[in-house]
């Protein structure tokens, strides 16, 4: 006897499955052989005898079986779960008065509002770049931007943001956000970036 079966699930109905099975059942004839009467020997002698006898007859049989099987109480699988997206990178712009790298009150207020996202999102540190516009020598628009980073880090600092994850760095006139010749007050440049991260 042998049994060989094989299921083919179908994914677009949970449970359901084609199935096909292989039979093979085999019977063989039994041939007996034996001596009666307790006797040894091959041969009849003094009353004994040979018994010999075949029973049945050999049969094969094989079937095919191809069937539908269902599974009552299966659930679909669980659709994969895609694996979330980082959080964009949320940029807050606060703007300075010329030559200034004091904090006026909304520029207060925006900075309020990116500390408050912060614990909002997950963030894992903060980018301050300060800028300005081109009035003025490089060297000394460099020192202006650095004091305009550090005052923005300061006021983040007081409202409960770590220091450690805070950049503070200041790039002068050279990322303008409104290309302007040379000696020209642009307010828009005149900047500190804040980029949560």
């Amino acid at each position: 006897q042998a049994i060989l079966g094989m299921a083919f699930p179908i994914e677009s109905v949970p449970g359901l499955a084609l199935t096909g099975e292989y039979r093979f059942m085999g019977t063989a004839a039994v041939d007996v052989d034996g001596r009666a009467n307790g006797c040894v020997g091959s041969t009849a002698v003094n009353g004994c005898e040979r018994l010999a006898a075949s029973f049945g007859t050999e049969q094969y049989n094989h079937s095919l079986l191809f069937g539908v099987r269902y599974n009552f109480g299966r659930t679909a699988a669980p659709a994969p779960v895609a694996a979330a997206a980082p959080a964009p990178a949320r940029t807050f712009m606060v703007f300075f008065d010329w030559n200034r790298a004091d904090l006026t009150a909304r520029a207060r207020q925006i900075i309020a509002e990116a500390a408050q996202a912060r614990t909002r999102q997950q963030v894992t540190r903060i980018e301050v770049t300060g800028h300005t516009d081109t009035s003025g020598s490089a060297q000394y628009n460099m020192g202006l931007s650095v004091r305009r980073a550090n005052a923005v880090a300061a006021e983040l600092v007081r409202l409960g943001v770590p220091r450690g994850e805070i950049t503070a760095r200041g790039v002068g006139e050279s990322q303008l956000l409104v290309p302007t010749p040379d000696n020209t007050r642009e307010p828009q440049n005149r900047r500190v970036e804040i980029v949560l991260r």
